[in-house]
């Protein structure tokens, strides 16, 4: 059993695509839903390991990849690793800027040291992609650019940090929308909201760990969403069908970002999660919950 993606098979046979942030959640899942389609999939990330198991996952499935350890961080080495790539395989088709992290904490307790590392992180180390990925590729012969948000609208109180540096890739995926059309080049972004992933096992708060199973009665749909379906909204803003479509969000948070907190939700099972990434795993947070 495959990745059940529903896009067309074959849709990106030929097309390189970069993933940040490869070796596990949505990027993981979306390097997976990408290779089944055809792309040869470059794994990027910190650790070597994890990018070698999925890389591992993609192969035995079928799927071609490749792997480049690097913290998106480093200028130098962001700028080195791109022009790896470009130099293995002539251009650059797409670009996922999947890479990410944060840690909770009200704005009154984080020095500026944190402050700076999740902005460095969530921020400017998707700018030095883009910019690369750019320069060095796709200003010769265009291409697709998706990055990441999150559910950050009305602010995001608790995650100040991040909150402040989706906010400002928000605006960054407008403004290269903007200055990167006349070659070819669509940039646009995808907001999940909470979703279940590795990344929920990721956060050692107590307190973080107990409002994590409440998390979908703030959700209209009263549920989290799946990998899968965060990947298929990225893969959609790659394919040629969205070759009009760029400086855009997706939100893909079940309506929670429309819910004022007065309307009443009321409990439903009506929605159906999709369930297309045939090795997705649950995160242990949630290990009690029915799937």
């Amino acid at each position: 059993m495959g990745y059940r993606s529903l896009f067309a098979p074959g849709c990106f046979k030929e097309r390189v695509i970069v993933v940040t942030g490869g070796g596990s959640g949505i990027g993981r899942c979306t390097a997976h839903e990408l290779a089944s389609l055809g792309a040869h999939v470059v794994l990027v990330g910190r650790k070597q390991d994890k990018l070698e198991a999925v890389a591992a996952e993609i192969r035995e499935d079928g799927g071609t990849c490749s792997l480049e350890v690097l913290d998106i961080r480093n200028e130098e080495g962001v700028t080195a690793t791109v022009g790896r790539i470009v130099a293995a395989h002539g251009r650059i088709h797409g670009l996922v800027n999947n890479a990410g992290g944060q840690f909770p904490s009200p704005l009154a307790m984080i020095n500026k040291k944190g402050f700076e590392a999740v902005v460095a992180t969530n921020l400017t180390g998707g700018f030095l992609m883009a910019r690369e990925v750019f320069n060095q590729s796709m200003s010769s012969h265009g291409g697709a650019i998706v990055n990441m948000l999150a559910d950050c609208w009305g602010g995001m109180p608790g995650m100040g940090h991040s909150g402040a540096a989706r906010a400002g890739m928000h605006n960054l995926t407008q403004t290269a929308a903007v200055e990167w059309a006349f070659a070819g080049v669509r940039v646009n972004a995808v907001a999940p909201g909470w979703v279940i992933s590795s990344g929920l096992d990721s956060y050692e708060d107590e307190g973080v760990k107990a409002l994590i199973p409440l998390l979908k009665k703030e959700v209209p749909l009263q549920r989290l969403a799946t990998e899968a379906e965060v990947s298929a909204a990225i893969v959609f803003l790659l394919t040629d069908a969205a070759s009009f479509i760029t400086g855009e969000v997706i939100k893909i948070d079940g309506g929670a970002s429309c819910n004022t907190k007065i309307f009443p939700l009321d409990e439903t099972s009506a929605s159906k999660p999709y369930e297309g990434f045939h090795r997705a795993k649950k995160p242990v947070i949630l290990s009690g919950e029915p799937k």
